[in-house]
């Protein structure tokens, strides 16, 4: 028989329904009568008659009408939301985001598998398991670093032995003898008390890269957790069933303890849940809708489930990939603008480069020529001011390899930090199985990741200042010699007056978010915890930077881009022409004032899909095979970053992908 978990008022209800018979109707007033039946006073209900309510899916928030058959639109242990007329949403009830209706519209189940064994995760791997692109599986060898583990703590529990964490109390706490028959509800005390975060929970894809990386600690084999228990975490990962985890509470002192007892909770079937298939509910039912049960804990096991840095450095994953990515298309937009500027390419000269061997800015500088070298690729643009009298261009474009180079290196740097921590054990105590015994330490302290993506932080706000400088050129007619505001009929229209506006103001925002946190500490549990990293804030406004910075981009690409307008009938070069033709493929140009957020949206999800970078990447590869020789690298000088050339002499291939392309 069909069941049906529907929510009313706060309650979460599970009614059965004989296949075939039964409408949406029957089924709202169905789960009212049970609501009532379980009220003193009926719910303030005269009557299930006398209640005017509507149904929708909590998945995707779809109205259901009430004369549909039941089998007809839901599917067998479908959830639903009964609303009362006249009532607010309910207060426990956490509706699905904007964006998660994106994610779950865009969730495919997978049918690849990534495996874990803790020492070989990559930030692109767990960017790719938060977008829901694979599922989870255990090495062999991890499996049995965990078995063996397990029987130390086995071993602990039998002959009462006295360790942290294991057989006393936590923080405070720690002197506290716990007797064995205990020893589970400490497991479930702990998560339940730790569970003490606040604020928006984190996206899906947020808490399954969360998810995902807790696997990957654990599954090194020092936390203690047993293998039956691990498997259970990797089937709700691989049901895509995720707890609601509060963006806020940790001091990223212990490790990220709120938001991983948060994690946990769901785990073991309390708290609330979000999976494509549900929506938001109870986890009891979500985890039971997917054919899962409640973890039972162990002991040790509530605590191997929340001590480490994981939160501070799924994040952290988040920001470097996204750092890469803008900072790639950053010179793509900065080299048009220079286009459109009318500027010179004799500041990207090898020779200048050479002689200042940074990595970022060598690599810089060479894409700017291979995407403005105009013996290689043509500009009527440029060949219209050829012979100019202009001797160089003003810092904003001079200065593009010196000040974008740095933020390559920067991310370069804190990608390295956050790597080693991905694959890094966080726990306390700390299960040497070769030894047989536990170690008390600090693995969990967050001060590596925090001060890398204050770091981060800083250094990729630096293409969010010089690009709204750019966008200052363009918009200004004394500088550009274009329109005043990129626009025809000036004071009719405005043009892009307030899109600078827009750019300056998240410039602004970012000044005061690049503020380190990881330089403040507050003592906490009772001066057990007496300096904290503050890494949680840290990870969060690295985030929120990165995206302003692909905000202020974006802005500055549709001004390029409504700059050629004035140029035309004259082209730019060939990989030029098509990051224009990339834009105008979503905008249109911009005649006379309109409807400006979409357009900056629009283009924002360009840079956030590296679109821009598709489309340029392959100019950039033909430029590098044309002008690089095929010889290896001679000198400390000459010398590649990631997958692309700093030098215009020789290149040292770094990936297997790379040296498929060339």
């Amino acid at each position: 028989m069909p069941r049906y978990t529907v929510h009313v008022r706060g309650e979460w209800l599970a009614v059965p329904c004989q296949a075939g018979t039964n409408t949406i109707r029957w089924l709202g007033e169905e789960a009212v009568r049970r609501y009532m039946k379980n009220k003193p006073d009926n719910g303030g209900f005269a009557s299930v008659e006398a209640v005017n309510f509507f149904v929708r899916r909590c998945k995707g928030r779809g109205l259901l009408d009430h004369d549909d058959a039941v089998e007809g639109v839901l599917e067998d242990n479908e959830f639903v939301e009964v609303v009362i007329e006249g009532d607010a949403m309910s207060p426990d009830y956490i509706p699905s985001q904007p964006d998660e209706i994106y994610t779950y519209s865009k969730y495919r189940e997978p049918g690849k598998y990534i495996s874990l064994d803790g020492d070989n995760l990559t930030t692109e791997d767990l960017v790719s398991l938060g977008k829901g692109l694979y599922k989870i599986k255990l090495t062999p060898r991890a499996e049995a670093k965990v078995r063996q583990s397990r029987e130390v703590i086995e071993s602990i529990v039998k002959e009462q032995t006295v360790v942290y964490g294991i057989t006393t109390g936590f923080g405070k706490f720690a002197r506290t003898v716990i007797p064995n028959s205990k020893l589970k509800e400490l497991q479930v005390n702990l998560v339940r008390s730790h569970s003490a975060g606040v604020g928006k929970p984190l996206s899906p894809e947020r808490s399954r890269m969360l998810l995902a990386l807790r696997i990957n600690v654990l599954a090194k084999g020092y936390s203690g957790i047993s293998l039956e228990t691990l498997q259970q975490v990797i089937d709700a990962f691989n049901a895509s069933c995720l707890p609601y985890i509060p963006e806020k509470g940790t001091v990223g002192a212990s490790g990220d303890l709120a938001p991983l007892s948060h994690l946990a909770l769901g785990l073991i079937g309390e708290g609330k849940m979000w999976s494509p298939k549900s929506g938001w509910a109870d986890a009891k039912y979500v985890l039971e809708a997917h054919g899962l049960k409640p973890i039972t804990l162990k002991p040790k096991e509530g605590l191997a489930l929340i001590n480490g840095t994981q939160m501070i450095t799924s994040l952290g994953c988040e920001a470097v990939e996204r750092a890469s990515a803008i900072a790639r298309q950053a010179d793509i937009v900065a080299a048009l603008t220079l286009e459109v500027l009318k500027g010179t390419t004799k500041a990207f000269d090898t020779d200048i480069h050479s002689v200042r061997p940074h990595r970022g800015q060598m690599e810089v500088a060479f894409r700017f020529r291979s995407l403005l070298d105009s013996d290689h690729h043509p500009s009527e643009i440029a060949e219209s001011h050829r012979f100019c009298d202009r001797v160089q261009d003003a810092y904003t474009m001079r200065c593009c390899p010196q000040v974008h180079g740095v933020v390559n290196d920067t991310i370069a740097f804190v990608k390295g930090i956050i790597t080693t921590e991905i694959n890094s054990a966080t726990d306390n105590p700390m299960v040497f199985a070769d030894r047989g015994e536990t170690v008390s330490g600090g693995n969990f302290h967050g001060e590596y990741p925090a001060k890398a993506l204050d770091y981060l932080a800083i250094g990729v706000h630096e293409l969010a200042a010089i690009s709204e400088r750019r966008i200052e050129r363009l918009c200004n007619p004394s500088l550009s010699e274009l329109p005043a505001f990129l626009v025809t009929e000036g004071g009719l229209n405005s043009g892009f007056m307030i899109a600078h506006c827009t750019a300056a103001a998240l410039v602004s925002e970012n000044k005061a978010l690049c503020h380190p946190s990881s330089v403040d500490s507050l003592s906490t549990s009772a001066a057990t915890e007496d300096h904290v990293s503050m890494g949680g804030w840290a990870a969060r406004k690295a985030l929120r930077v990165i995206e302003h910075v692909e905000q202020v981009l974006a802005i500055e690409l549709l001004a390029a881009c409504q700059g050629i307008e004035f140029l035309r009938p004259l082209k730019t070069t060939t990989p030029l022409e098509k990051v224009y033709d990339l834009v105008r493929s979503v905008v249109r140009p911009w005649m006379k004032d309109r409807f400006m957020a979409p357009d900056i949206e629009v283009t924002h999800r360009l840079l956030v899909d590296q679109e821009v970078w598709k489309v340029a990447e392959p100019y950039i590869e033909k430029y590098k095979r044309e002008h690089i020789p095929e010889s290896r690298p001679t000198s400390p000088t000459a010398f590649s970053l990631g997958s692309l050339m700093v030098n215009d002499k020789c290149v040292e291939q770094e990936d297997n992908d790379v040296q498929e392309k060339l």
